[in-house]
């Protein structure tokens, strides 16, 4: 089985492509004399994402477990390796993608009981989200090596005074209370700009260049590299540890009817994504990534949502580098039942939120948290579960604005209250009125109307869209054709031209590309709302978007013709 790649596709067994439960993998590693034999040398195993509970041997001793698929966990497996007469060591993981009422995503498992229609303990997996839950090793598996006093963490948050930048420093050491750190901030040139020592501080950066969203300045995405250098006295001699963080020096701020970055009002034009593709499923693949930049910035998009889950770290390294705005997501949707809002699946929020903030904090990309999609906001308990998930979420990161994206009427609400930014999703003249475009306008202007009334908050189209099967043509339109989906998005414009004005300040298309889902009849294998189909083939209204993505964009004026198309430059394969 390759890794990083979903199991279900790879191969032509119809019971592992839709597989409930514990699966397999194993892989032998040789070891550089160096890790396996030097006690200075700390050996660690850092798996990118196992979905979604998982448990980890290292030549049959039990090293870690972790709950929770797209995000990373490791474990020091020095004294594993460093203790017998082998250079190699065996890695064991078990991982089950079951899902529970208590687990991000929640599901349950239900037992079809009556023999006359299934066999003996026929079980099936209930999910309440609408792409298939794809399993296995989704990013890449590592060994890497530290000394044994070694940099931990780096926190960084950024600020401006005039034309100085400012960049506060938090560095956390483990393996020694005895050290020394001296800190770097290097401008792309490699020329030092500013320096400091210890383990906290602010670093000044006059002439400072800041960090612009895609299309909002002219040179956008500008990054700095902070290099810390750790040294410490140990009993076997000195030890040095050497990290790089690239920093973005941007500032982020919410008003009634703003969303600004670095003081300039920032619209948000973009896409909601899914990791998916054709056989590997949501295992990770630089191609298709870069595809996908590509696709991006040919659009005139500036932003997207991690929809539904937190995306693998490259992902949001290359939106630092080319300036495309996220709203990172936590997998926190499909909370429907009563059960989901219980101690224990709210622990387990908090801890994925925690997880999620200590990943990509430091990424200028990132302007807001959004800890979940879609929940039954209206029950009584979605009250205290989001307004302690919230603060908490407030207290791991005070520098960004939070959300969670809602599909609630504006009065049954009971999360809304706080949140900084109302993200409100909506599916006029599809899942109801079907056909009758003609009523859009009026019934998406009345939304916001009364959203704002209700909460004087600004507010994101974060979902609006239509099922199109690529080639499909009818005029006058008909649902799944071409012709249906870029009309549908016409009328939404007409009224988000109308209300950006305003206090409207995003609107965000669902979807990017077609993506699977589980089998249904409404379904015609997986969700076909992309502008693109699931190779990466635009359909008609691909081609809207990027004329009022463009359009969009010119409005600011500080970027290369929109009649270039634009393509990633500097791309980290380039020779």
């Amino acid at each position: 089985m390759p890794v990083p790649s979903s199991f279900n596709d790879v191969g032509q067994d119809r019971q592992l492509r839709s597989f409930v439960g514990w699966v397999w993998y194993e892989r032998e590693a040789t070891l550089p004399r160096r890790w396996s034999q030097d006690p200075g040398t700390r050996v660690v195993l850092r798996i990118g994402s196992a979905h979604y509970y998982a448990i980890v041997w290292v030549n049959g001793v039990h090293v870690a477990e972790h709950e929770g698929g797209h995000l990373p966990f490791e474990a020091d497996i020095s004294k594993l390796v460093q203790s017998g007469p082998l250079s190699s060591c065996r890695i064991t993981l078990a991982i089950n993608n079951t899902l529970t009422p208590h687990t991000l995503p929640p599901g349950t498992i239900v037992y079809k009981t009556d023999a006359s229609k299934y066999p003996k303990g026929y079980f099936v997996q209930n999910t309440y989200f609408d792409f298939f839950n794809y399993a296995g090793l989704h990013r890449p598996v590592l060994l890497y090596t530290t000394p044994t006093t070694y940099i931990d963490d780096i926190t960084v948050t950024t600020g401006v005074d005039q034309d100085t930048g400012l960049v506060d420093y938090q560095i956390f050491v483990q393996g020694s209370e005895h050290f020394q750190l001296e800190v770097y901030l290097l401008d792309e040139e490699g020329k030092v700009v500013a320096q400091g020592t210890g383990s906290q501080g602010r670093l000044q950066v006059p002439n400072v260049h800041l960090w612009w969203p895609y299309l909002m300045h002219e040179h956008p995405a500008y990054l700095y590299s902070l290099e810390v250098r750790l040294t410490a006295q140990m009993a076997a001699g000195p030890v040095s540890d050497f990290y790089t963080l690239p920093v973005g020096i941007r500032t982020v701020a919410v008003t009634e009817r703003q969303f600004l970055i670095n003081g300039k009002p920032f619209y948000f034009h973009g896409v909601n994504k899914h990791e998916d593709a054709d056989i590997r499923g949501k295992g990770f693949d630089w191609p298709l990534l870069v595809k996908d930049f590509n696709l991006l910035r040919w659009l005139g998009a500036n932003a997207f949502r991690t929809s539904h889950y937190p995306y693998a770290e490259e992902v949001m390294q290359l939106c630092d580098r080319y300036g495309i705005v996220v709203i990172d997501e936590s997998p926190g949707l499909g909370i429907m039942l009563v059960q989901s809002y219980s101690n224990v699946s709210l622990q387990h929020h908090l801890e994925v939120m925690g997880e999620l903030v200590r990943r990509d904090k430091n990424h200028p990309s990132v302007v807001m948290w959004s800890v979940a999609n879609e929940p039954t906001s209206f029950l009584k308990p979605a009250a205290y579960y989001f307004k302690t998930l919230i603060a908490h979420t407030k207290a791991l990161d005070p520098s960004r604005p939070v959300t969670f994206v809602t599909n609630s009427n504006y009065e049954a609400d009971l999360g809304a209250p706080y949140v900084d930014v109302i993200c409100v999703n909506s599916y006029y003249s599809w899942y109801h009125d079907y056909g009758h475009m003609e009523v859009i306008q009026l019934q998406l202007a009345t939304e916001f109307e009364n959203w704002y009334r209700t909460y004087q908050k600004p507010i994101i189209q974060s979902e609006y869209g239509a099922e199109t099967i690529a080639g499909f043509h009818q005029d006058p339109p008909l649902m799944f054709s071409e012709e249906y989906q870029k009309g549908l998005l016409e009328q939404y414009h007409l009224v988000l031209d109308q209300k950006r004005k305003e206090y409207v300040v995003g609107e965000l298309i669902w979807n990017f590309a077609d993506f699977m889902t589980d089998q249904s009849p409404q379904r015609a294998v997986g969700n076909r709302k992309g502008i693109f189909t699931r190779q990466r083939q635009p359909k008609a209204a691909a081609f809207l978007l990027r004329e009022r993505y463009w359009k969009l964009a010119n409005e600011t004026g500080h970027h290369r013709s929109a009649a270039k198309s634009q393509c990633l430059e500097n791309s980290p394969f380039a020779l």
